[in-house]
């Protein structure tokens, strides 16, 4: 891809006679990244000159505009934190900004947990408080549309905030909230304005997140990657290319499913009357198989469901409601199929042809494709009926399933390409108009959608990494430290973390969920943490663990201030070199001393000590057989590097130890000042794909 694609551009052309036009995140209300120099390029009226002028310091810049054009650039140097100010663009008429501040700008982004809003949907811990409570003038808000592009974009998608918006409880509940408990933190901690831009998408995987640039060298999107590029990005093209992928993946799949006969989905062996499904488990709907019957399992479900209709309902058009499914699904009657539908968030309500009511037993037959997260059905037990009037049957309960197709065997569907999960996507719509806007850094809170693919997220999500730090930081200047430190080892710290020029990256690891195991060697929740704990190689990374407060019953958890603390924790140490406990020990290596596994923990930057506890919960042990026991441990050691101790009788020659290794562990380990360790293993053994 060109490098052009990646200059400053505008985010609306300018007309004849036009007032100055600017990048979309220059809004009124906004923040600055204090110290910056803001290199940008806007539109004004053709051949105008253009007088800037900033209240902070009361000059007044000039600019020509372009005669054929109206393009102009500039430089705009920032001053401390302070505020508000006002920007004026003149070329002619006056394009004024308003209750401007300079401060610290933090871009947020990931998928549902990031998205996650303080009220609406989310509705975090006590969240009706906190909303009522969000009068915060200097904590400002940006929230960015849900949309999608196969190319980088300069227009800044607008949400709900249309802009900056000041922090206020009208405008907080519909934000995320991860974001805004960081910034009020932060904000409150350095008595200067804190601005978070929030583009993020639930269900997202990082992949859409990445520049088609970067992406292309990731071990698995090469040649996905090539047969875009060969298309010249051409939309047309794309739809092309993909109707062709997805008919051969449709034959594959189908033709693999059990209940289809030959992969016809007007064949199939399920849905007749008198099928037998005596052998078909039960589940329980609507709900999630996730949280039941099938965790993990991503493919193709058939359910099934015998209705007893009354005879005034035979032989009439009945209404058949089965609230959202997730993702797709093609419904039956009597062993007809009588609707298709797609769509995770997406109520289904069918109409039953009368021709096919009969009194007495009906049975409806319902294919489900989930094709990542979640499956099943989605809503209450209401959104389940069959009906005609003001006869309502209702669907709710028991249901019998079986498995039509693990989609393991023939690997995930190819994705539409105005999908969110399409390559490079919501790079290029949510996040490249931003690359002029000095910012001070990220904050990343996603890998629930990679689950399942831990050795692919490990390069996915470094390369992300890399690829957000190098392009931001082409386009902007990274301040300068807004306030001197509280001490000289402090202010030292902070001049060598500053050096490096690289923007810090603070990411939130994936919390404890599902159904609690005391051993599960393969569980793909830890082996996605373990891929995002390796990231933290590199520079200006820092981790958020979050083991500890998860739900077993919610992807979503609710304790959304303790996930805002943590990363204001992390900003407020290693970024704005405060003397504030951010993390917990590392583990740092272990040997093996009379069957017994001695493990040391090394401080890290803003890490207290371990607490002592003569039972840590959440070690496993293994000995030459790969065979994993619970184990008992405690901790040992003052100052410096400590130890934990871990043993089990079970194991008298051990040579591996885990911590924390499940989808949702019952672990204990943490530091004096109550921040989690994180899961790790002492072993490389291939448990994952």
């Amino acid at each position: 891809m060109k490098k052009a694609i990646f200059l400053l551009a505008l985010s609306f052309a300018a007309s004849a006679g036009a007032e100055v036009r600017l990048p979309g995140w220059m809004t009124s209300n906004m923040v600055l990244q204090q110290q910056t120099t803001v290199h940008l390029s806007a539109t004004a009226k053709k051949g105008a000159a253009v007088k800037i002028t900033a209240s902070w310091d009361g000059q007044t810049r000039k600019a020509q505009a372009d005669r054929q054009t109206g393009a102009f650039s500039f430089d705009l140097s920032v001053p401390k934190a302070g505020g508000p100010y006002t920007l004026t663009f003149d070329d002619g008429q006056k394009t004024v900004l308003e209750n401007v501040m300079a401060g610290e700008v933090w871009f947020c982004s990931g998928q549902s947990n990031m998205e996650m809003p303080v009220k609406g949907w989310g509705r975090v811990k006590d969240f009706e408080q906190e909303v009522a409570a969000a009068t915060h003038p200097l904590v400002r808000l940006f929230q960015v549309e849900h949309t999608v592009a196969h190319q980088p974009q300069t227009r800044v998608p607008l949400g709900h905030t249309r802009g900056w918006a000041v922090c206020s409880p009208q405008m907080v509940g519909e934000f995320s909230a991860a974001a805004y408990f960081f910034a009020r933190e932060v904000s409150q901690r350095l008595g200067i304005a804190v601005g978070v831009v929030n583009s993020s998408w639930g269900g997202t995987p990082a992949e859409t997140w990445i520049s088609h640039d970067e992406l292309k060298h990731v071990q698995g999107f090469e040649q996905q990657l090539a047969r875009i590029e060969e298309t010249g990005f051409d939309d047309a093209k794309i739809n092309v290319l993909y109707e062709t992928e997805r008919e051969a993946w449709n034959r594959q799949f189908f033709a693999a499913d059990q209940g289809l006969a030959d992969g016809d989905i007007n064949s199939p062996r399920w849905t007749a009357v008198d099928a037998s499904d005596g052998q078909w488990k039960t589940i329980n709907l609507p709900g999630e198989w996730e949280m039941s019957a099938l965790p993990g399992f991503d493919g193709v479900a058939w359910f099934r469901k015998s209705v007893e209709v009354p005879a005034q309902l035979a032989g009439k058009d009945l209404t058949l409601k089965l609230g959202q499914i997730d993702d797709e699904d093609i419904t039956y009657f009597n062993g007809e199929k009588i609707a298709q539908g797609a769509g995770w968030t997406t109520p289904r309500t069918y109409t039953v042809p009368g021709r096919l009511v009969k009194e007495g037993r009906n049975v409806i037959t319902v294919r489900v494709l989930d094709t990542g997260g979640e499956g099943g059905f989605r809503g209450t037990d209401k959104d389940m009926s069959l009906s005609q009037g003001q006869t309502v049957l209702p669907l709710a309960g028991e249901w019998r399933f079986a498995i039509g197709l693990d989609g393991s065997q023939v690997g995930p569907a190819p994705k539409a390409p105005d999908d969110s999960w399409y390559p490079s996507n919501l790079f290029n719509a949510m996040v490249a108009p931003f690359l002029s806007m000095p910012i001070r850094g990220f904050l990343w809170y996603q890998g629930c959608a990679n689950v399942g693919r831990a050795v692919q997220y490990e390069s996915l999500f470094q390369t992300l990494i890399h690829d957000w730090q190098a392009r931001f930081n082409r386009n902007a200047n990274v301040a300068t430290f807004p306030k001197p430190a509280p001490s000289q080892n402090e202010r030292r710290r902070f001049r060598q973390q500053q050096d490096s020029r690289v923007l810090p990256f603070y990411f939130v690891q994936i919390a404890n969920y599902l159904q609690r195991h005391d051993l599960q060697p393969q569980s793909e929740w830890a082996a996605i943490r373990e891929a995002q704990r390796k990231a933290l190689q590199l520079d200006g990374v820092g981790m958020a663990v979050n083991i500890d407060i998860g739900e077993a019953n919610d992807i979503h958890p609710k304790n959304k201030q303790e996930v805002g603390h943590r990363l204001a924790l992390l900003a407020l140490n290693r970024t704005y070199g405060r003397d504030e406990a951010c993390a917990a020990p590392e583990f740092f290596g272990m040997r093996i001393s009379e069957g017994k596994c001695i493990l040391t923990f090394r401080p890290t930057q803003g890490s207290g000590m371990l607490a002592e506890n003569a039972d840590v919960k959440g070690f496993s042990i293994a000995g030459p057989d790969h065979r994993w026991h619970v184990a008992k441990a405690h901790t040992e050691g003052q100052g410096g590097m400590q130890r934990v101790v871990v043993a089990s009788p079970d194991v008298p020659h051990p040579v591996a130890v885990r911590y924390a290794w499940a989808d949702n562990p019952e672990c204990n380990l943490q530091s004096t000042n109550g921040l989690p360790v994180g899961p790790f293993r002492t072993d490389d053994w291939p448990d994952f794909k």
